[in-house]
């Protein structure tokens, strides 16, 4: 349908792009020596970034910028980071933790290293540890299942006393992790009530999941109890979540605030600009 020879997409598009912009103008710096300025309005989502998407800045320069733009935390440390969260008043949102969970094999490293991580985040009251389910190489996606199940549930009891949440990404397997079993919500979802921990949940990560599945709103809805973090990036090639990509940032934060999610949402978009810019400007799209 045309609105005086301007396309539904077309209007959608400028419309898009022009609030972009706002956003864009009024987060700063628009130079990596400018000052940033914290911009919470809303505060309804806890916003946080992973590490390894800022490899531009130290991590004392990042969590500087985090801080003063109001992030609560930075994802995907390890415990010999804490002392630099500490000192700028953040958290780990998110600790690393291990994979390789649907290989039996691989199960008692792997199981030592989630403990360890529980542990270290437990002496500092950090919420997560992230478990990776790993590749199949043929194996058939109810065998990986339950070896995930199997190796969960040796660390669920542990995470539930020392109140420590275990997440376990979804990943895509089509672009960036060929062969990665966990790349369907349901299988996570069927996981999880295997388990059946509140302290055994998802990673919800929203650039794998759009590229495997899309229908994020609906699927926030429907399965939120299942998940106990989220990340952001831009689709295609996991960039700005800006006007720049197909997903509409503001409405899944909604959706995720709406659904009474308490956790992190971590940036884990890989900047093309300055990335203290880049970040500033995601935290005003997600301050919903």
């Amino acid at each position: 349908m045309n609105a005086g020879g301007l396309s539904r997409r077309g209007l959608f598009r400028k419309a898009s792009i022009v609030a972009a912009g706002t956003l864009a103008a009024s987060a700063t710096p628009r130079t990596g020596d400018a000052e940033t300025k914290r911009s919470v309005k809303k505060g309804r989502i806890n916003q946080s970034a992973s590490r390894w998407c800022y490899r531009k800045l130290t991590l004392d320069q990042l969590c500087t910028a985090g801080a003063k733009i109001g992030l609560k935390g930075i994802d995907l440390l390890s415990p010999r980071d804490f002392p630099t969260l500490k000192k700028h008043g953040l958290i780990c949102t998110m600790t690393s933790g291990s994979g390789n969970l649907i290989d039996k094999k691989k199960h008692k490293e792997a199981v030592a290293r989630i403990r360890r991580s529980i542990e270290a985040n437990a002496e500092c009251g950090f919420p997560n540890v992230i478990a990776l389910a790993g590749y199949g190489k043929g194996m058939p996606a109810d065998v990986g299942l339950a070896n995930t199940v199997e190796a969960l549930k040796a660390v669920a009891s542990l995470a539930e006393k020392k109140k420590v949440t275990v997440c376990i990404e979804y990943l895509n397997s089509k672009v960036d992790h060929k062969g990665y079993m966990f790349d369907n919500m349901a299988w996570g979802v069927e996981v999880c009530k295997r388990v059946d921990s509140p302290n055994v949940k998802i990673l919800y990560d929203i650039y794998h999941a759009q590229i495997m599945e899309g229908d994020i709103i609906r699927t926030i809805k429907d399965y939120a109890k299942f998940i106990g973090h989220y990340h952001t990036g831009g689709n295609p090639g996991r960039n700005e979540i800006d006007e720049t990509q197909e997903l509409y940032y503001p409405a899944v934060m909604r959706a995720i605030a709406d659904s009474g999610f308490t956790g992190y949402v971590a940036h884990e978009f890989v900047p093309k600009r300055d990335p203290r810019e880049s970040l500033a400007q995601a935290f005003k799209i997600c301050d919903v």
